[in-house]
């Protein structure tokens, strides 16, 4: 899953994973933020729109590769 795709989400490490185990409070949620919700959802829609891109790309590339390999 590209990165884009989960720009709106905590990812924690593994350290972090184990330390939320014991975080009964949630004191270790962070998100990633932004000034305005308008703000977030542009973003957010900015970084899908660069997914499905190189989704597309990368699509193109495969159907190239295979045509070439057919001649």
């Amino acid at each position: 899953m590209s990165n884009k795709s989960t720009f709106l989400f905590a990812r924690p490490s593994f350290i972090e994973g184990v330390a939320r185990v014991l975080d009964l409070g949630s004191t270790l949620q962070v998100y990633n933020e932004s000034k305005t919700a308008n703000e977030a959802d542009s973003r957010a829609i900015q970084k899908d729109w660069e997914a499905i891109g190189e989704d597309v790309a990368g699509a193109a590339r495969e159907y190239e590769r295979r045509e070439q390999a057919n001649k």
